[in-house]
This record gives C-alpha cells, structure tokens and sequence, in this order.
C-alpha cells in the first residue's frame, strides 16, 4: 500500500520535528517546507494528499495566504488544507462558517477583530475570516483546524478524517 503524502508548512524547525514524528510514526510520507513560496514549490512537485499549514510565519498571515493560494490554483486546489495554529477557533452550527463571521464581525464589539477562524463541525466546513495588509475583509476556506501545541490525539483523528473525505 502507497503511503500518503502529508505536506508541513511551518517555520518552527521544533513543530516541524514533532508533527514530522508523529506522522511518520503512523506510516506517513512527509515533505516539509518552511515558508509560502517552498510550501506551493514542494506540493506541485509532490503532490501531497493533504498539507498541514502553520498560521504565522514570515509574516502574521502567511499561512492565510498559502491556503488561498491553494484554493485559487487549479493543480493546488483539491488539496485538504488542516491550519495549525494558537489562536482560539469559534464553532457554529447556526448558519454557514462564513456568514457566521461576517454576522459576529458586525458586532461593533468584534468590527476589528484581525481575525476570526470559524467551524461548522456538523458540516465540516471551515474558514478563515481576516483583515489583510490593505485593511480588507478576506474569507479562506480550509477544511480544518488543528491547535497549538501539538496534540497527537487531535493531530491524527483530524488527518484521517480528512484524508477519507472526498474533495472537489
């Protein structure tokens, strides 16, 4: 059986070296990268099964900016993208992961909010609501979240999940 390819992207080389073991403890390949431009080099010449991005890296939102340069590349796009990150992710079963952000950036007590990271567990969807460097409002739609650090109980439920879901 061909093992699946699981993309890290993240500047930590600690990260890196945890998340690659646990991985590879469970028969994963794993091709690393350290910063957005490798990480869309590596996965149009690997063609992984599913990337796992950091949040912050060279700058604050570079792993908001990898994803949607996934989503917007057709040889990319297909790929499920699990975001790995700190910051506190808000969960809605109410109405579709991007309104719900959109309706609670319009509480003027969360208007400038940098950021807002939303999922709809009972859909699977999930998003990333955030502020870019002209001050507009971005929506980036990913397929998970995984936090901070590294839980490998967490990390693996969410990766088969993923990889056994199908992607358009």
């Amino acid at each position: 059986m061909e093992k699946k390819k699981i993309l890290l992207v993240d500047d930590d080389q600690d990260i890196i070296a945890i998340v690659q073991t646990i991985l590879e403890n469970e028969n994963f390949e794993v091709i690393t990268a350290t910063n957005k431009i490798d990480g869309i080099a590596k996965a149009k010449a690997e063609k992984p099964d599913l990337a796992i991005l950091d949040v912050m890296m060279t700058t604050h939102y570079e792993g908001f900016e990898l994803a949607q340069a996934f989503n917007d590349d057709e040889e990319l796009k297909s790929i499920p993208k699990l975001m790995q990150t700190s910051i506190d992710v808000f969960s809605s079963a109410d109405q579709d992961a991007m309104n719900f952000a959109r309706t609670y950036r319009n509480n003027p007590e969360f208007k400038e909010m940098d950021v807002l990271l939303v999922k709809d567990p009972k859909k699977e969807k999930a998003g990333i609501d955030y502020r870019n460097k002209k001050g507009e409002i971005v929506w980036v739609p990913v397929d998970g979240f995984v936090a901070k650090p590294v839980n490998s109980k967490i990390l693996l439920p969410e990766i088969h999940r993923l990889l056994h879901a199908e992607h358009v």
